[in-house]
């Protein structure tokens, strides 16, 4: 029997859950230490008055916000209740036992981040501003900074964002593969709609329970989601190099590039187009298994076949099973680029004197951080043994060192080709587990 339509509290639930603000294409994002618990409850009782709600269509304006456990703690949160929030989110990012899930080793230690680690200042709380351009964000931040000096809240750091018309900084197409969430306006196929209680508390997930439900009877975890948040800065004029060193010719490069990614630069999936078809540049109702089952066109170890394998995956690839077992592993992203684009062919030219920092802010919800978020960092991503590879980690984010360097290509003679010594093209600059609470719960942390 089919499962009862499930009806989201959309007017308790933050906004960012029910949409990416598409249209607000400016954004910016404030760190809050809350050192100052008495003063991090006043801000939180006047800000949360302009918290935009699941049911909101904002056409200006969006306001949202996220805390760490430590975040909570200083707002009043009684430790025993903390306690019932997940281990991952309690004791964050950084733990030695999340740096090797993560990959967060060499330059992308936390010990070398900018915010969000050990030699950096504890952050308590991440303010998402969104805005339908850059005059409307700088009144909406001249406007939240107003409410912050009055509480008595210092800002630790402002993360600017860019608006790259729907491209991340390697040059490709970004934000098509998203899962539909039961419950929300916007329905899709079957095997690509995901139980509301994968990304929000206290409705059923893909498992058929209701995520950390001890958490949800207290009042602060229903409706609410856990974000994470990480600054990936992006070496694209070195992919491009090492992509031009490695073929030469710029179609073949290109070629290699999509290889890499899974999609053509203008989003075509190579699953099934052979070039950038622009009448394919958003399609994503299709699977892998019987289309393209050993990686002829899309490479196994490209990186949208590896963070949504859809149907590739035992048990029973090809089959029902296996896209229920991708859809427990889902996350709704929400994350938005930082710094100028760069084309390839400027990134083949010589330095720039001073190299301006581009990259992604990456934000993801998920309800079971260790479920979702980082079994994808770990199981699929860095593992360079990923569907029965041998030494291929994420080619565009994957640990490339001491293992995992190499990207292999089959073909449809049998003959797989490969390239090596791939370097690792992201550094990781910060981040933090942050909880996205509900609007009522919001309101009762300010008391």
């Amino acid at each position: 029997m089919a499962a009862a339509p499930v009806t989201l509290e959309l007017g308790d639930v933050q906004g960012l859950v029910a949409r990416g603000y598409g249209s607000l294409t400016a954004a910016s994002f404030l760190l809050l230490g809350l050192e100052d618990g008495a003063a991090g409850r006043r801000w939180l009782a006047a800000v949360v008055k302009s918290v935009t709600s699941g049911e909101d269509r904002p056409d200006a304006r969006a306001v949202n916000v996220a805390f760490t456990s430590l975040g909570l703690l200083r707002l009043g949160l009684a430790d025993e209740l903390l306690q019932r929030f997940s281990n991952e989110f309690v004791h964050g990012m950084t733990t030695e036992h999340r740096r090797r899930i993560l990959g967060d080793v060499g330059e992308s230690a936390p010990e070398n981040w900018d915010w969000g680690g050990p030699s950096s200042e504890a952050v308590g709380a991440v303010l998402l501003l969104y805005a339908r351009d850059n005059s409307e964000l700088a009144g909406l931040l001249e406007e939240q900074l107003g409410l912050l000096v009055d509480a008595g809240v210092e800002v630790q750091r402002k993360l600017d964002t860019s608006n790259l018309d729907g491209f991340e900084p390697f040059g490709f197409r970004d934000g098509i593969s998203q899962p539909f969430v039961e419950g929300l306006s916007k329905s899709g196929p079957a095997g690509q709609t995901v139980r509301a209680g994968e990304f929000v508390l206290g409705y059923v997930n893909e498992h058929g329970h209701v995520t950390d439900e001890p958490l949800v009877t207290d009042g602060i975890g229903r409706n609410g989601s856990y974000l994470v948040f990480r600054q990936l800065e992006q070496d694209v004029r070195g992919f491009w190099r090492y992509l031009d060193s490695a073929v030469g010719h710029p179609t073949e490069r290109t070629t290699l590039a999509a290889k890499m990614v899974g999609r053509w630069p203008g989003g075509a999936p190579l699953a099934l187009s052979d070039r950038d078809d622009p009448a394919l540049a958003e399609a994503n109702d299709f699977a892998y298994f019987h289309e393209d089952p050993v990686g002829v066109r899309c490479p196994v170890g490209a990186h949208v076949r590896r963070t949504n394998p859809r149907d590739s995956l035992d048990p029973g690839p090809g089959t029902d099973r296996s896209l229920a077992i991708n859809r427990r592993h889902r996350l709704l992203r929400r994350g938005r680029e930082y710094g100028q684009a760069l084309s390839p062919e400027a990134a083949l030219t010589e330095s720039l004197a001073r190299e301006e920092a581009r990259g992604l802010h990456f934000i993801c919800l998920n309800a079971n951080i260790a479920r979702q978020f980082e079994f994808v960092q770990d199981t699929w991503l860095n593992n360079p043994k990923f569907a029965g590879l041998y030494d291929d980690s994420d080619p565009l984010v994957g640990q490339s060192a001491p293992y995992g360097g190499t990207f292999t290509m089959p073909s449809a003679g049998g003959v797989r080709s490969r390239v090596k010594e791939v370097p690792r093209f992201i550094t990781v600059k910060g981040g933090a587990y942050f909880f996205l609470p509900g609007i009522q719960a919001l309101r009762r942390l300010a008391t």
